[in-house]
Formats: structure tokens, C-alpha cells, sequence
């Protein structure tokens, strides 16, 4: 499981001394242990909740997400010292994200999509978006997919 094995590398971080892996692991166990918190209060469960598969790599996506958006803003203010710090915590968390979809696997998707969902113009775009999104979780940025469902009906 996913969450045992980021345990396991960080025992290893700690022991090795590796500041930078021991600090992001941390973080994400960190962000592992609230979402099973909210998981167990939202179930009202009385003992502890274990995330799924899927529910784990939705709590690594929004980390990878949030070193996206800070690696985006800190060049905005030039600040080269901590984009980098970002860039390192994203490449250890990409880690444990499953193989990302390249564009053109996106482009091939988003037109089947809208094919399925006979798609004409933008205001079907929440449809296209409900048919492909399920498919492509956790492997693309859907900020990369709702662009590409953008251009490709502002096409037709």
C-alpha cells in the first residue's frame, strides 16, 4: 500500500540524514492523516480510517499541485532560492503518482469524449469534463485537461 511504503522511505530519509525527503514525506503523511480524519468524521467512525488507493494518490496529486502553483508564483516574484526548494519536494512526490498522461493521450481522450458526449460548443464543456475526468484522475493536471476541452470545442 502507498501510504506504507512512503512510511518506510521516510524511516529511510530519517536514518540517512536526507533533510529534504524526511521534511516532505512528513508533509504528506501530514496531509495523509487529515484527509483519514476528515474521511472518519465525515463516516462518523469510531475508530481509525484507512485511505483507498485512489484516495491516498488524491492526497499526493493536491501536494504536487500546491508545489506547482508555489513554483508558478515564486518566479512571478523571482525568487530562485525557493522555486527550486518546490521543484525538489515535487520531483520526490511525483514519485508516488502514478505515470502522468502525455498531452497528445490527452488530446486523444478529451476528442473521444466529446464524440461520446456529441459535444458541440463551450457551454457542453461541464459534460465533456464529467465524462473525462474519471478517466484520466490522478495521471494529468486538470487544469491541462480543461484547456485542451477548451481549445478543442472552441474548434468546432
Amino acid at each position: 500500500m502507498l501510504k506504507v511504503k512512503i512510511q518506510q522511505e521516510l524511516k529511510e530519509a530519517v536514518k540517512s540524514g536526507d533533510e529534504l525527503n524526511r521534511s516532505t514525506l512528513r508533509m504528506l503523511l501530514a496531509a495523509v492523516s487529515n484527509k483519514e480524519k476528515e474521511k472518519r468524521y465525515k463516516e462518523k467512525a469510531e475508530t481509525e480510517v484507512e485511505l483507498t488507493e485512489e484516495e491516498m494518490i488524491e492526497v499526493v496529486s493536491s501536494e504536487a499541485k500546491k508545489r506547482k502553483e508555489a513554483i508558478r508564483e515564486y518566479e512571478r516574484g523571482e525568487r530562485q532560492d525557493l522555486v527550486e526548494k518546490e521543484k525538489a519536494e515535487l520531483k520526490i512526490l511525483e514519485k508516488y503518482l502514478p505515470g502522468q498522461l502525455s498531452e497528445e493521450e490527452i488530446r486523444g481522450l478529451v476528442k473521444e469524449a466529446i464524440g461520446k458526449t456529441e459535444a458541440s460548443e463551450m457551454k457542453d464543456m461541464g459534460k465533456v469534463m464529467a465524462e473525462i475526468m474519471p478517466q484520466v484522475k490522478g495521471k494529468a493536471d486538470g487544469a491541462l485537461v480543461s484547456q485542451i476541452v477548451k481549445e478543442l470545442l472552441s474548434l468546432k
